[in-house]
């Protein structure tokens, strides 16, 4: 299927309401049915701070994305500047109206979404449909979104929010770091002023698609390169830790019963998912990789994270996307050079010293109270 997908112009609304057209429009899908109000903006959390984390979206949904963004949307801790979405997943072709109905049944149609890379940066797309179903959301058919993606492309949309907020704009990738590193690649000064890059991918533990790689960095090795030799302070929580945060059928009930679009529609793309994962044998389908990378963000004792230098394989045919992590004083060894019959240059030892953090721990049940209280929570 073709990633490409021909950029509108600034969203436009066709009803006065927004939220009142997501719940008539939600109303009528077949498994089942949302109650008659959208849920609103503002949630009543009382320990809300005073000045939220201004954060930036990149995520390729993906069901997984979606409980990411429904918790995002609904924590007053975080203040979304933009999603960008990426091809990973599925296609950009999916992952861009997937992003905005997302909003949509959220009832967030302020949030401008912009779209992103279509390809790899140099490699051929290869998508995870058989995790997350041929639409992205489990098979899950919600309505066609009303709202539209901004016109400018991903990076430029990127570059311009952090240009105009040195500093102050944490990214958040959990798809492929295509958009982010064509980012850094095109500007590299903007490294300077990204406060953060928090990344969902890679693993201390080995991989999910191939025995060395984590999907993401997978999908696009290059990019993520790139990301973790930018000098931009980065957090990646990879699959030693997401993989503990499974899913359960109780979990799932709670979020049917929850009456709220945005609990309904987690519950219905989740209950799809847990489905396909009783017919195979990847429990780790259920795994919450995304979320829990957002509730990071919202409460940081949630994650244990320690100090390490992080490199990414790029170059192996059995291990391209592998995160190879340096800690304490271990020195940074490459593999022996070739032996071309000529005395080879002497090369320095290079010195070791860390480029992130990364998660090594976590604790399950805070995370999943934080995450079902917030997608259950009345509007």
């Amino acid at each position: 299927m073709s990633c490409d997908h021909s950029r509108t112009s600034r969203r436009q609304f066709l009803e006065n309401s927004t939220a009142a057209l997501v719940a008539s429009s939600l109303a009528a899908i077949p498994v089942g049915s949302f109650p008659a109000a959208a849920a609103s903006a503002t949630l009543p959390f009382t320990n809300a701070p005073t000045t939220p984390r201004r954060i930036i979206l990149d995520t390729d949904p993906g069901v997984d994305d979606a409980m990411a963004i429904f918790l995002a949307v609904r924590s007053p801790e975080l203040k979304i500047e933009a999603i960008t979405p990426v091809c990973g997943n599925v296609p950009l072709s999916l992952t861009l109206p997937n992003a905005l109905r997302l909003l949509e049944i959220a009832g967030r149609a302020d949030i401008p979404v912009a779209a992103g890379a279509s390809t790899p940066l140099v490699r051929r797309l290869i998508t995870a449909k058989y995790v997350h179903g041929n639409n992205g959301l489990g098979g899950v058919e919600f309505p066609e979104p009303k709202i539209q993606p901004v016109a400018a492309p991903a990076v430029e949309l990127i570059r311009s929010i952090v240009r105009k907020n040195p500093g102050e704009i944490t990214i958040v990738a959990v798809g492929p770091l295509t958009n982010i590193a064509t980012v850094l690649k095109t500007d590299p000064s903007i490294a300077t002023l990204i406060k953060e890059i928090v990344v969902m991918g890679g693993s201390l533990s080995g991989g999910n698609i191939t025995p060395s790689a984590e999907f993401n960095f997978y999908v696009d090795p290059e990019a993520a390169r790139i990301v973790f030799d930018a000098g931009v302070p980065v957090t990646m929580v990879g699959l030693n830790v997401t993989e503990r945060v499974l899913l359960r059928e109780e979990q799932v009930r709670a979020l049917e019963a929850a009456q709220n679009l945005v609990s309904q529609a987690a519950g219905k793309i989740m209950r799809a998912t847990l489905e396909r994962m009783r017919k195979g044998r990847d429990v780790t389908v259920v795994a919450m990789h995304d979320p829990l990378t957002v509730a990071h963000l919202i409460d940081p004792t949630i994650l244990t994270l320690k100090d390490y230098y992080v490199q990414i394989e790029t170059t192996g045919e059995l291990t391209a996307g592998e995160s190879v992590a340096f800690s304490g004083a271990s020195p940074v060894r490459r593999s022996p050079p070739m032996d071309t019959g000529k005395l080879p240059p002497e090369l320095p030892e290079e010195p070791f010293g860390p480029n992130s953090k990364v998660a090594v721990d976590v604790n399950v049940d805070k995370f999943f109270n934080l995450l079902l209280s917030r997608l259950t929570a009345s509007a």
